[in-house]
């Protein structure tokens, strides 16, 4: 069940995007963005916790899952470290994922044929 409720969360969320995209004159940019600052500011209003925990990857995989784990980072920082924390827990938490996304590219980037379209 588990898998089924990621599954239609991380699709809502999804298909949300591409309606937007679809219908009004938002770029995937500006998309993006908004994804990711929705992500915070439902994190830091208290209610994109309960979505994580009952939809777990549906809800951390997209880009507003990217969003949660910049603020939860910031506010486990801001405990420990106190002001410090602001600046240090949104690059602490996303590392990781960050670092892969790098790494993966660069060889996809070896492998893969640049084709220019003119």
């Amino acid at each position: 069940m588990e898998f089924v409720r990621a599954f239609i969360v991380g699709g809502i969320l999804c298909a949300i995007g591409q309606v937007v995209i679809d219908k009004t004159n938002f770029t995937p940019a500006k998309l993006l963005v908004t994804y990711v600052v929705s992500g915070v500011v439902l994190t830091s209003a208290g209610t994109y916790k309960p979505l994580v925990d009952w939809a777990g990857a549906g809800a951390t995989v997209p880009l507003t899952g990217f969003g949660y784990a910049l603020a939860t980072g910031v506010q486990k920082a801001v405990e420990q470290n106190g002001f410090l924390g602001i600046l240090t827990g949104g690059i602490v938490a996303t590392a990781a994922g960050v670092t892969v996304a790098i790494v993966l590219g660069f060889f996809l980037s070896l492998v893969a044929k640049s084709n220019d379209k003119a």
